[in-house]
């Protein structure tokens, strides 16, 4: 197995390894090529997202900067909006579904280290050169989440349908569809029901004549 496979199978992989550090580092630059764009270079902005991703939907929107760690493990579904100073770890596969939400400062990472302190240290590979070792573990987010400011979520955990997550919350396990959950770590604090629809709450409305 390349390294590559390695890591996207769950593996332990050498993130040192120069295939690996050959596609982060045009990732890395895609995404510094974005983040000296203006908001209005909305061509230029799509055809750098169409460059580093996997593949992605239509109207995907960044606000920026953005920071991915390979892009192309990343696939993105459509009508997505992504605020400011995203950051995606996409070391093992992340897969984000159609009308997705993530406000400011929100980060995806799917990579992990050893707890022992020892192993985190270094392992040899098969030309006998030491590197520290590092598996990752996938990220789906279903079609209408809605991530709120600070949200980070870790690998192996999937958000369903419809469900949102509260500003500055940890996810480190699985989230029903259609619930609010919030905390660290992440929870579930209740199911979403039609008493949470804006037409229950006619004060958030203009009724000025």
């Amino acid at each position: 197995m390349t390294e590559e496979q390695k890591e996207l199978s769950g593996k332990i992989f050498n993130p040192r390894n120069p295939q690996l550090k050959a596609i982060k580092r045009v990732a890395h630059n895609l995404c510094s090529d974005y983040n000296r764009t203006y908001e209005d270079d909305v061509e230029e902005r799509g055809e750098i997202l169409s460059k580093l991703l996997k593949s992605k939907g239509e109207n995907v929107y960044f606000q920026g900067p953005i920071y991915f760690n390979y892009g192309s493990h990343t696939t993105i579904g459509d009508a997505f909006f992504g605020n400011y100073n995203i950051c995606i770890s996409d070391d093992a596969e992340v897969i984000i579904g159609d009308h997705v939400m993530f406000g400011p400062n929100c980060t995806l990472v799917t990579p992990e280290h050893p707890l022992i302190a020892d192993e985190r240290r270094y392992m040899t590979d098969e030309n006998g050169e030491l590197f520290g070792p590092c598996f990752a573990k996938p990220i789906v987010i279903e079609d209408d989440v809605w991530l709120g400011g600070g949200v980070t979520v870790c690998g192996g955990v999937t958000i369903g349908k419809g469900a949102v997550i509260g500003a500055g919350s940890v996810v480190t396990k699985d989230i029903p569809a259609n619930t609010v959950a919030t905390g660290v770590p992440c929870k579930v604090v209740r199911e979403i029901t039609e008493e949470d629809s804006i037409k229950k709450k006619p004060w958030l409305f203009d009724t000025q004549e």
